[in-house]
């Protein structure tokens, strides 16, 4: 018996990265408890410090750390600030549609940080979120990351507009920001191209003009 148990945990573990949904659940049970924020363009903090699963062969933080510590920070900014529940209500969902991580000097061993979320602005269809490491040590922005969220099945506006019960306003884009969503448009305009969509799409608009 006890060996079965250990062949399908054993089985489990191979097929599925289970730390990390055990630490998505921990994240929202946490948040959960934590006070709601109602201003859902405050900047969120977490609190965390890099343990020896986090390392990689030079003995810091590895690249694919920095990512995955984002994704529990905006689980936990999205229970406080309410718009999870919202999603729910309105049967919509968020996925990444797009990421940059810029690293700005090594997180070591056992060093402390926060990890710092905040909403920047929107569109019609996504979120734009930016969140940094900042070392408690001296306050050093380690790495920032960019991340733009797609609302399926809703959009930014509904979401905002039902959380917060009136319309609220997007704040200007940074000059970051409107560099970075330059890039991304250019890059999918390659990429069709590369892929030919676009004569398709080109060659389709004529045959129905």
């Amino acid at each position: 018996m006890l060996l079965c148990a250990l062949g399908g945990l054993l089985l489990l573990f191979s097929c599925l990265d289970v730390w990390y949904f055990l630490r998505g659940v921990v994240v929202v049970v946490q948040a959960w408890f934590q006070p709601p924020v109602s201003d859902v363009l405050a900047e969120q903090c977490v609190a965390g410090r890099v343990l020896p699963h986090d390392l990689d062969y030079m003995g810091h933080m590895n690249n694919a750390r920095y990512l995955r510590e984002c994704d529990f920070a905006r689980f936990h900014h999205y229970m406080r600030n309410g718009i999870f529940k919202t999603l729910r209500t309105l049967k919509a969902t968020m996925v990444v549609g797009a990421s940059t991580i810029r690293y700005r000097r090594s997180l070591a061993f056992g060093e402390a940080f926060d990890l710092r979320t905040r909403i920047v602005a929107w569109d019609d269809k996504s979120f734009f979120v930016e969140q940094r490491f900042v070392s408690q040590g001296d306050g050093f922005i380690s790495a920032v990351m960019l991340c733009r969220q797609n609302v399926l099945r809703s959009n930014p506006e509904s979401i905002l507009q039902l959380l917060c019960k009136r319309k609220v306003e997007c704040p200007d884009y940074p000059e970051d920001l409107q560099h970075w969503i330059s890039f991304i448009s250019a890059s999918s305009q390659a990429l069709r191209a590369q892929s030919g969509l676009e004569d398709k799409t080109g060659a389709q608009e004529d045959k129905d003009k």
